[in-house]
């Protein structure tokens, strides 16, 4: 199983089911298994790799003066494959057995097994009789096992280790080149340009890349191999021939020698990263500089400012005009509209860059930022508050000056707003009030014209006040000797003439009106009479022939009751209609009485001599349109009774139809219903492997796939049904609608529920979680999911954490803080939910690395190849020319007898990156070596272990011994 996870084994289900088929433990049933599944995946009839381990294998041995030459047979007796161990270990094993007796041999393998299984290796069917009877398979397999232990395991590139992170690190390096495309270990690697990619990558003098062709597959191979060998000590593993004809190139094969690549530059991608690391500690110390630079400048020019703005506005020195203050107030304005909104924006911006410094300088562990005197952020705003206090007594000093002026303009500019608006307003009465047309006109437009008049009169009685102010303005102006007072006062006499005018057309032109109108009031009435019969009785024949066409009554009346049946529906609508037949005839009489009030209006009209103008105004309602409705509901009574048999039919077939969908539906509603609660207890339930449940899952979903022809035939009855105009069942409480939901969710949900076990099998592989891991985050994700909805709240996810020993309370900050840290990362979403996935997720997450003072030692220490000071040629070949020149303006001369002229000192320079150069100061040259020592160390362990110290490298007595 360990086998056919590192070789990313797709057929989980046949691996199962074959284990449980062939028992359980069993050496016979294991070995079964073996043969059966690995085997056949790991080997081919004819096998590549058993050339490439060979080649492998005599890699090392030549190490120490050996070689093998069949790999089935020479590992036979144990010997040479202790001796591979101790190779590629670095490890003594136990001395070997030098009997050639088979329990010899067989001691031999074993503790050959046993190392391997001590460096942490699970071998599952690999026993030493296998190998000592030169089982092929076997070997193989105990082969590529330490291959994958010794060579390729401990390959880590961007927190991916393994198989991930060699091709991860292929990808990297070959990613410039042309026609090479890395994206899995044989078929990527058939043209032989991948090969040849990574060669130059390290090496351009070994090859030239530009003269490879894509079409020559067999050449590209042969020279990387050729190349490899001769060069890079690299010994030819595979044969170009079997790599071209091959449809797919054995991965393992594969796998191996580009491992040995890999292993054979990791110097310089040590030196890479180192570089790398620089880079991004001095690029995030000119960006803070850079900052502090922007701060100083944008708060100097704005003190300046404040500093020329404030005698500007104290300057309180009046003008003598109104047009000068006029415009030291439109200056005012400008330099509030103009001048300040910018400084308002650098004020703030000047904030925001402070604070954001400080942010960064803090996270990057650098020392506070302190601007200059009378340049802090306080030093701004108190200078910004006093110009804002100068400000305001500036604006009401000049609104005062400016009302001073204009109280010598205010009385005239008042008389004539008023004096205009009066005179537009009278424009144009004299001659409506002069006006004769009520003569021509009926009783609603003489009642219109006389409301019309008392709107008028009321109009006229409120204008009084405002004749009242024009005299009142005008005598005040003359009491003030204006210099226009006759113009005023000749302007004041005309508006009184013309006022006392108004008056009198308006209280003649009542009196005539309101002759008039008695003239038309005894017609009037008639009109009204007219009005309030004709307009029942019209009510009555449009309900009348809405019910006689009205083809929904009988449908409307049949779902109003549940045991009304189709015959007494008959019954009920006949015997209605029948009624409605017998009240013709008084209709029929209310029609004549309307006609002929009516009637009796035409003969006073005649008799009288009076122009009846226009239609009724009380109706639109003429005798002609009663005439022709009632002929209407005449010829829809005998319609009305053969629609009526014909809607009987139709509900009793619409029943028939109810009952059909309602059979149906009141299956498969519960059936929904069901599946959703098995899928819910499926979800939680953490009995069996991850594999398993997706077996099991994949099972359930098809078996629901294949329930959807009964989905099907309910939406033909449910098409059926609409065809027929049904929109209610009382036979089922289920709907066409709330099936199709039903049916969607139970869908989402088991595709959902898929989803997550395949998020489960992902993490586990790519985290190296067992699944008794797994099962016991599920445990403790169940226990406390309460609403048992698949999410916890976050009050349940603290107590989950706690109950899994979390601490939640660190030295630096408190526990709230900590679990919001934490909340940020499992629900970045802020949905205020936390997810099994997301739980998993922040269960298996290592934490990220920072950037120390130590470790950035421990870079340049790399660069300058382990000594205590570095070159200015050494920064220069290994960093990019920008971040060169920093390192070496800053860096301090190195105090050593053994450094040649010009050495720089980068260890006090890390230092001082992080505001620890006081403290290095302080320490001797011995202190000072060990300290670099231990900071090496700590990295070390760090890499290879796993851990790190608590309170760092320097922090533990531990460590530091």
């Amino acid at each position: 199983l360990h086998l056919a996870q590192n070789l990313r084994v797709s057929d989980r289900c046949a691996h199962s089911s074959g284990t449980r088929g062939w028992g359980g433990g069993g050496k016979w049933g294991v070995k079964k298994v073996m043969s059966t599944i690995e085997w056949q995946l790991l080997f081919q009839k004819r096998c590549p790799s058993r050339g490439t381990f060979t080649a492998w294998c005599n890699s090392h041995l030549r190490k120490a003066g050996t070689q093998i030459e069949n790999i089935e047979e020479d590992f036979r007796n144990g010997l040479k494959l202790m001796l591979l161990l101790e190779v590629i270990s670095g490890e003594r094993l136990p001395k070997p057995d030098k009997g050639k007796m088979r329990f010899h041999k067989i001691a031999n393998v074993n503790k050959a097994l046993e190392f391997i299984s001590s460096k942490g290796v699970k071998l599952v069917s690999i026993g030493a009789e296998e190998i000592v009877d030169g089982n092929l398979k076997m070997t193989l397999g105990m082969i590529w096992t330490i291959i994958l232990r010794f060579a390729i395991q401990d390959i880590s590139v961007e927190e991916t280790s393994a198989k991930e992170g060699l091709l991860l690190w292929c990808q990297r390096k070959t990613a410039p080149y042309r026609n090479v495309n890395v994206q899995n270990f044989h078929i990527s690697w058939k043209d032989g340009l991948a090969l040849c990619a990574l060669i130059h990558r390290h090496r351009p003098d070994l090859i030239d890349y530009s003269k490879l062709r894509k079409d020559d597959p067999i050449g590209n191979l042969n020279t990387a191999f050729e190349v490899a060998e001769k060069y890079l000590d690299i010994p030819k593993m595979l044969d170009a021939d079997d790599i071209v004809n091959t449809p797919k190139p054995d991965e393992k094969a594969i796998m191996t020698y580009v491992s040995c690549f890999y292993h054979a530059f990791a110097g310089a991608e040590q030196a890479e990263t180192a570089a790398n690391r620089i880079c991004k500690v001095l690029a995030v110390n000119q960006e803070n500089e850079k900052l502090m630079e922007e701060y100083e400048k944008l708060a100097s020019e704005l003190l300046e400012w404040i500093r020329r703005t404030i005698p500007w506005l104290e300057n309180r020195v009046a003008e003598q005009t109104m047009h000068a203050m006029q415009q030291k107030l439109e200056d005012f304005r400008d330099y509030r509209r103009v001048h300040k909104p910018p400084k308002v924006q650098e004020k703030c911006q000047l904030e925001i860059n402070f604070n954001t410094l400080q942010t960064k300088l803090r996270l990057s562990n650098r020392p506070a930022f302190m601007p200059s005197e009378g340049k802090m952020v306080s030093d701004i705003a108190n200078a910004w508050k006093g110009l804002e206090q100068v400000e305001k007594g500036y604006e009401e000093w000049l609104l005062t000056e400016i009302r001073r002026l204009e109280r010598l303009d205010h009385l005239a500019e008042k008389f004539k707003q008023k004096s205009t608006l009066h005179e537009s307003w009278t424009t144009g009465k004299e001659e409506l009030l002069s006006q004769k047309d009520y003569e021509s006109a009926s009783l609603m437009e003489i009642r219109a014209l006389m409301r019309k008049h008392e709107a008028f009169e009321s109009d006229l009685a409120a204008h009084q006040d405002r004749v009242e102010q024009i005299a009142a303005i005008a005598q005040e102006l003359n009491e003030l000797d204006y210099y226009d007072a006759a113009t005023i006062n000749a302007q004041c006499q005309g508006i009184c003439d013309q006022w006392d005018n108004l008056g009198t057309l308006t209280q003649k032109r009542r009196e005539s009106l309101e002759r008039v109108e008695k003239l038309w009031e005894t017609i009037d009435q008639l009109y009204l009479e007219f009005a309030k019969r004709a307009a029942p009785f019209n009510n009555w024949m449009d309900g009348a022939m809405e019910d006689l066409q009205d083809m929904f009554i009988v449908h409307r009346c049949w779902c109003c009751s549940s045991v009304i049946n189709s015959f007494f529906v008959h019954t009920i609508l006949i015997t209605a209609h029948d009624q409605f037949k017998a009240t013709l005839p008084e209709a029929d009489k209310e029609r004549m009485a309307i006609m002929g009030i009516h009637n009796e209006i035409l003969k006073i009209a005649q008799t009288y001599g009076i122009k009846v103008v226009g239609e009724n105004l009380y109706t639109v309602l003429s005798p002609q349109d009663i005439s022709n409705k009632w002929e209407a509901v005449k010829q829809l009574v005998p319609m009305r009774d053969q629609t009526l048999q014909e809607e009987v039919a139709r509900q009793q077939s619409n029943e028939r139809l109810r009952r059909q969908f309602a059979a149906q539906a009141n299956i498969i509603g519960p059936w929904i219903q069901t599946k959703m609660e098995e899928i819910s207890h499926m979800s939680t339930d953490i009995a069996g492997s991850l594999e398993e449940q997706m077996s099991n899952l994949k099972t359930y979903e098809q078996n629901i796939i294949n329930y959807k022809s009964n989905i099907d035939k309910l939406e033909g009855d449910h098409q059926l049904s609409q065809e027929g105009l049904i929109f209610d069942n009382k036979h089922t409480n289920y709907t066409m609608e709330h099936v199709r939901v039903g049916w969607e969710q139970l869908l989402t949900t088991i595709a959902r529920t898929i989803n997550e076990v395949e998020n489960q099998i992902l993490t586990r592989d790519a985290k190296g979680i067992s699944q008794e891991q797994l099962n016991e985050f599920r445990a403790s994700f169940n226990h406390f999911d309460r609403k048992r909805n698949g999410m916890m709240d976050p009050d349940d996810f603290r107590a989950c954490l706690i109950s899994m020993g979390y601490d939640l309370v660190s030295a630096f900050s408190p526990g709230e803080v900590e679990f919001a840290r934490i909340m940020t990362l499992v629900d970045p979403n802020n949905t205020g939910v936390v997810t099994f996935q997301a739980f998993i997720d922040f269960m298996t997450r290592e934490t990220a690395e920072t950037d120390t003072a130590e470790q950035v030692m421990a870079s340049f220490k790399i660069l300058a190849s382990d000594k205590l000071y570095i070159t200015v040629e050494e920064l220069r070949r290994e960093l990019p020319p920008e971040q060169a020149e920093y390192c070496i303006s800053r860096m301090t001369k190195y105090i050593g007898g053994d450094a040649p002229p010009g050495s720089l000192d980068y260890i006090s320079f890390s230092s001082a990156l992080y505001g620890e150069s006081d403290l290095w100061k302080k320490l001797d040259h011995n202190e000072y070596k060990q300290r670099v020592m231990v900071n090496v160390v700590h990295d070390i362990m760090v890499k290879d272990l796993g851990e790190v110290p608590s309170g760092g490298a320097h922090g533990h007595s531990r460590w530091r011994s």
